[in-house]
């Protein structure tokens, strides 16, 4: 994620200062990790069908940016996914059920993607069980464009704090399709504090912020070498990395200015929030949680096409013991008895945040 120039100052607190010279000025400006972000350029580029629809799927949603798919081609207008378990977050996704959420939008992205050639797309779901592949998938003939395939590039998950005005009602209304959207005040209120709260607890404890830490690519190398987990780039974040602010270290250390600073900015984040949508199903199976990653997929083409900006915060809904009773709290809130609370997210109007990083196609495929 890139940093604001408000978010930098206010860690910065007017300790940093660089001086304005040339070099510096080419530094700044030379930031953008443009070989983590050419997937999204590449895009659509590939006459294989399967190909075309796939570097597409590739820039899904997924928890982590954690990317943990892989394709082994069969045919001539098949193939297979797998989960590729070495992108499991054991620590705040012990059961795997956000991993699945994950592929589910991968697999709701390429059926969107197929449409843009007049494709339609067989899914058959775990076909040697749970716990072997994720799906067997053919394109073939038949398939109008979707209504959400133009907004593909276009899609984010939007960090930021959101403008001070409400989800229109119609808004509401058009997204209600595919969750609970949450307007009324008192309701709002009591779902910032909770994600505030579960996003605090997830920050103290130690295994699952270590998780995340472990994940950071700091700055423009790590970035490009890297091009999974949670970037830290920009010419800000990369000016408090030279000098010395953000570091592994400082981010793990709650005492720490930078830790502090950032809890202040997620305070002020979540305080701008004028809505929130939550995505539930009525039972937990892997068939459930692929279904509510496909649905969460149209839901953020969707806010997408009306302008709106979509933020999952879902540490609440994170299945270790630390957050026990922000996940009870929050299907208490949110679900009905046996229902289970899939993703929760912010919703309103938000800036437009640069691309997410990501493998190109040609690492995720098996055989290819």
């Amino acid at each position: 994620m890139t940093m604001t120039r408000r978010k930098t100052l206010a860690v910065i607190g007017g300790g940093v200062v660089f001086a304005a010279s040339a070099s510096a000025g080419t530094f700044l400006a030379t930031r953008t990790p443009q070989a983590a972000h050419a997937p999204w350029a590449d895009a659509g580029g590939y006459d294989d069908d399967r190909l075309f629809a796939l570097s597409y799927a590739l820039l899904a949603p997924n928890p982590h940016n954690r990317q943990p798919w892989l394709v082994e081609l069969s045919g001539k207008d098949s193939f297979r996914l797998h989960r590729d378990q070495t992108r499991d977050l054991p620590h705040t996704d012990p059961h795997h059920r956000q991993i699945f959420v994950g592929l589910g939008c991968f697999l709701e992205l390429l059926k969107v993607a197929a449409t843009l050639r007049q494709k339609t797309t067989a899914i058959n779901l775990f076909p040697e069980g749970f716990d072997g592949p994720i799906a067997d998938v053919t394109i073939t003939e038949g398939a109008r464009p979707d209504t959400l395939a133009p907004f593909i590039l276009d899609r984010r998950s939007c960090k930021e704090p959101f403008e001070d005005r409400p989800v229109p009602s119609e808004n509401s209304e058009a997204l209600s399709a595919y969750g609970a959207v949450i307007t009324a005040d008192a309701a709002v209120k009591r779902l910032r504090k909770l994600t505030l709260d579960a996003w605090l607890t997830e920050m103290h404890t130690h295994r699952a912020l270590k998780e995340s830490v472990d994940l950071m690519r700091f700055g423009k190398s790590e970035i490009n070498a890297n091009p999974d987990g949670i970037d830290l780039g920009g010419p800000f974040l990369e000016t408090l990395m030279l000098a010395g602010v953000l570091t592994r270290d400082s981010q793990l250390d709650p005492e720490s200015t930078g830790f502090q600073e950032g809890v202040k900015i997620y305070r002020e984040m979540l305080s701008a929030t004028p809505a929130y949508i939550a995505l539930t199903t009525n039972g937990n199976s892997r068939h459930d949680q692929v279904a509510a990653g496909r649905r969460w997929l149209r839901l953020n083409l969707e806010t997408t096409r009306l302008g709106l900006a979509l933020h999952p915060v879902s540490q609440a809904l994170q299945e270790y013991e630390e957050m026990a009773p922000h996940y009870a709290e929050a299907h208490r809130i949110l679900a009905k008895p046996g229902e289970t609370v899939q993703m929760l997210g912010r919703l309103g109007f938000g800036p437009h945040p640069s691309r997410t990083p990501r493998w190109p196609l040609e690492t995720r495929i098996m055989n290819g």
